[in-house]
């Protein structure tokens, strides 16, 4: 060991020293796949993350745990999916801000036909609204 590790060890155990209270955890492991490699373990680990599974493959039972399940806010991946994909093929947000724009000039004309859209617009953002709170497991409340 050269002179140079060893000041490096001592000042970094010196730091781990001076952090008290805080939870160390050794330092990350990096290992390279095969893109073959990678392919079969990505098949395998379903749902599970894959670091999850590689710690699983290695320890087997004895693995520790690093995160609590279910720790994830989505609730409901379809309704979420649902609201991501309409909202990624709409022009929501610039339709809405050139409305806000065109009140707040005065200039928007409100006959009965842009009212009834209006409101139809309205309902379906409050639907979008709902799915999105369902997806993340709340309870969207009924609006009159």
């Amino acid at each position: 060991m050269s002179t140079l590790d060893h000041n490096f060890n001592k000042i970094s155990k010196g730091s781990a020293e001076n952090d008290a209270g805080k939870a160390k955890y050794p330092p990350p492991f990096s290992i390279r796949f095969t893109f073959e490699e990678r392919a079969r373990l990505d098949a395998e680990r379903g749902p599970k993350a894959l670091s999850t599974h590689i710690r699983e493959l290695l320890f087997g039972e004895d693995v520790t745990p690093r995160k609590r399940p279910g720790n994830s806010p989505v609730g409901d991946a379809e309704a979420l999916g649902r609201v991501l994909g309409a909202l990624g093929a709409s022009r929501l947000s610039s339709n809405l801000n050139q409305l806000a724009k065109a009140v707040n000039t005065g200039s928007l004309p409100v006959s009965a036909e842009v009212e009834s859209e209006l409101l139809e617009t309205c309902q379906e953002v409050q639907e979008l609204r709902a799915d999105l709170l369902r997806a993340l497991g709340k309870t969207p409340r009924s609006e009159p």
